[in-house]
């Protein structure tokens, strides 16, 4: 009898326990504009390192085409949080909606405008893209911006280019490669993946390092990150700073490993088959991880100026960009975790 009452006594407990565990985590769901790409590595990392368990969240994944459909996702209620491009809280506080950033992961945005392998011949700078059909991740998105913009700063008329949504992965790259586009903002690995099979592939314009982001938007220009609404991140402390403090760790952790190391986290699925692809890719982008988790303000000041040369909407919104952002988590996660600031 005695062993019976120790063994409802011990199940009793672990129930207990278990109930208390997943009291304690809170549930936050985060749609990413395309899991695949390694500008959104981090977020992906932070779940394979165990870090949003760690920080005491259980969170869900949601991998979508592009940075519109996740933000759609934010906005309609289906997810809590977004990882994508900060640019969005701009462009949207020109509606009056409130976005806020809380940490970002990519210092520089790792955009590439590339011309498909077949119109290499007839595409040899930014002005010739007039009347050619460019393919984007998805309408609406930060590479929809950044074509936008560029074609701006060239000269050209946005909608006298043709804007097509080829996704960031697999599909852009077939896009390419059957000659459907002329042309493509991409974001690695894909462009290491079209490199790797075309040697002469054309590059117009490359923010992948600090170098062509300061030739390009004259500053350094803030890219993935962290987001919601700012109604959530005020109505939702403990998550967001969990959310941070997974994050926090997870920069920390790649500046502290070989890329190697890296690839060897991430899933089977999204390093692909070809290993030694994804490796040099992995090698190409890991410069553009932030080293801090901080929004630089004078980086989202830049994307507010890029916004207002392109959109007229923009520029005579008034845009306080402070409220866009907050840094208050990131300092937070250094004090309380014991994680060097840099």
């Amino acid at each position: 009898m005695k062993n019976l009452f120790a063994r409802v006594a011990a199940t009793l407990l672990a129930l207990v326990l278990t109930s208390s565990l997943a009291a304690a985590q809170s549930k936050v769901t985060i749609a990413v504009g395309g899991g695949a790409c390694l500008c959104y590595l981090p977020t992906v990392l932070a779940r394979q390192l165990g870090e949003y368990e760690k920080a005491g969240l259980a969170v869900e994944l949601v991998d979508l085409k592009g940075g519109s459909d996740a933000l759609k996702a934010v906005l309609g209620g289906s997810a809590d949080v977004v990882s994508g491009y900060f640019d969005h809280c701009v462009n949207l506080a020109a509606k009056k909606q409130e976005m806020q950033a809380f940490v970002v992961y990519d210092r520089y945005p790792g955009l590439v405008l590339v011309v498909s392998p077949s119109h290499t011949s007839e595409i040899k700078s930014i002005k010739d893209l007039a009347g050619k059909k460019v393919g984007v991740s998805a309408p609406g998105s930060s590479t929809d911006f950044f074509l936008k913009f560029l074609l701006k700063k060239n000269g050209l008329d946005p909608a006298g280019t043709a804007v097509i949504g080829v996704g960031l992965g697999a599909t852009a790259v077939a896009a390419m490669q059957q000659g459907q586009i002329d042309a493509a903002v991409m974001l690695d690995p894909a462009v290491t993946v079209l490199q790797g099979n075309h040697k002469d592939l054309r590059i117009l314009s490359d923010t992948r390092t600090q170098k062509d982001t300061l030739e390009t938007f004259g500053g350094e220009y803030p890219g993935g990150s962290l987001y919601s609404t700012a109604a959530w991140v005020n109505s939702h402390e403990k998550e967001a700073q969990a959310l941070t403090n997974a994050i926090v760790a997870t920069i920390d952790w790649i500046h502290s490993h070989s890329p190697e190391e890296i690839m060897a986290k991430m899933p089977e699925e999204i390093v692909g088959k070809d290993k030694n692809l994804y490796l040099a890719a992995l090698k190409n982008t890991i410069p553009m991880y932030s080293q801090t988790g901080k929004m630089d303000p004078k980086g989202a000041e830049a994307v507010l100026s890029v916004f207002s040369v392109g959109s007229p909407e923009v520029a005579n919104a008034r845009i306080d960009v402070s409220k866009t952002f907050t840094n208050k988590f990131v300092d937070q996660a250094r004090k309380t975790t014991g994680l060097n600031a840099k």
